[in-house]
């Protein structure tokens, strides 16, 4: 003789989805409190790589460990653009020497000239700081992809950016913002941004 299934109580099941999804809840505001944030991205300092109005998952500084030259990185200085978070990429660690050569548009570090796929056109705007430049320990050097309309290392009201004024490094293209010139969303744009972006 087989056994009789026993009979739910009522409000059983309805109590086991509402516990699944209060804990669906929590653990994405411990994740988006703890490890990524969306962070948006304002102006054309990075064109063509990030658009302004572009959303960014951005991984939590403290989870990051080192940042490499290629990544892009979400920093914010009290006292440089009123204290907002500005977007950049890392072109140099501690311990490193970046010289530019601003008649031929060349960026070089420990004297290998970079390879820039990203940029959108040589460097050629000289916003003060004087090269070549040691990075200091804890400190990295960063500039904008539209290198000439990039306010970034090369001013000396920011200079090299201690690491932890980073908030995080950008991950992925969330949602892209509207181009400049069609004021449309380019929805191919979505991923992961690799260092040589």
């Amino acid at each position: 003789m087989g056994k009789r299934k026993r009979a739910r109580p009522p409000g059983r099941e309805l109590y086991e989805w509402v516990q699944a999804l209060v804990c669906s809840v929590l653990t994405v505001v411990m994740v988006f409190t703890f490890a990524v944030r969306i962070i948006g991205v304002s102006g054309g300092s990075m064109r063509e790589t990030l658009q302004d109005g572009d959303l960014l998952l951005v991984l939590d500084g403290w989870l990051c460990g080192d940042y490499a030259p290629g990544d892009i990185v979400i920093l914010r200085r009290e006292g440089f653009h009123e204290g907002s978070p500005i977007v950049k990429r890392v072109v140099a660690g501690a311990g490193q020497t970046v010289d530019i050569d601003f008649a031929a548009g060349t960026v070089y570090v420990d004297g290998a000239a970079l390879e820039e796929p990203y940029v959108r056109e040589p460097t050629r705007r000289d916003e003060g700081m004087a090269f070549p430049l040691t990075v200091p320990e804890g400190c990295i050097f960063v500039m904008g992809d539209n290198r000439n309309n990039s306010d970034d290392s090369r001013n000396p009201e920011l200079g090299p950016v201690d690491v932890r004024s980073v908030i995080g490094r950008a991950l992925c293209l969330a949602v892209p913002g509207a181009a400049e010139e069609t004021k449309e969303r380019d929805w191919s744009r979505i991923g992961m941004l690799d260092r040589e972006d």
